[in-house]
């Protein structure tokens, strides 16, 4: 019956401290992985959500990198993507921002470094210093996602102008914006 006060006393204990408060993680050096509720983009109502492009409204695609910690259109940055599965489980990944939506959210296509044949699903935009190995990379433009500044962890590279309209190309044919 002891044992009984004391673990009645602990959990008291234990439930009447007061709350810490939760700071946002630090960002996480290039080529870690953050892991848990560490990760940008995979919580909340502004986390990263793949989108319906159909039902996003008119997109105007601008390049328009500046590295300034703010996603602009042109610029590649890692934040926390859904899997296709959409059972909750995701991982953190670069993505390329392709249009500004509305406020302070940003469309965006995810970048893979799996080889892929595939040219009407995915897009080679070669090698960048967002790939830490400098693997060549594709981005997948079957996918659209929806991205706040609160949901990146860092601005990894911004893409030259000719490879984003290759991307920006492909994406006005497939779904109309411009």
């Amino acid at each position: 019956m002891a044992s009984l006060g004391r673990l009645v006393h602990s959990v008291v204990r234990l439930l009447s401290r007061p709350a810490e408060p939760h700071a946002r993680p630090p960002v996480t050096p290039a080529g870690q992985e953050p892991s848990g509720e560490d990760q940008p983009g995979r919580f909340g109502p502004r986390a990263t959500v793949e989108v319906d492009p159909s039902r996003i409204g008119p997109v105007r695609m601008a390049y328009s990198p500046s590295t300034d910690g703010n996603p602009d259109p042109g610029e590649i940055v890692w934040t926390w993507v859904p899997y296709e599965e959409r059972d909750g489980r995701g991982k953190d990944r670069p993505v390329l921002l392709v249009a500004a939506g509305q406020g302070d959210e940003v469309m965006a296509v995810a970048l893979t470094s799996k080889p892929h044949g595939d040219a009407s699903s995915f897009v080679s935009i070669g090698r960048g210093s967002w790939d830490s190995q400098g693997r060549p990379s594709w981005v997948g433009v079957e996918r659209i996602f929806r991205v706040y500044p609160d949901g990146m962890r860092r601005e990894a590279a911004a893409l030259d102008a000719a490879r984003f309209s290759r991307v920006a190309d492909i994406l006005t044919a497939r779904y109309g914006w411009h």
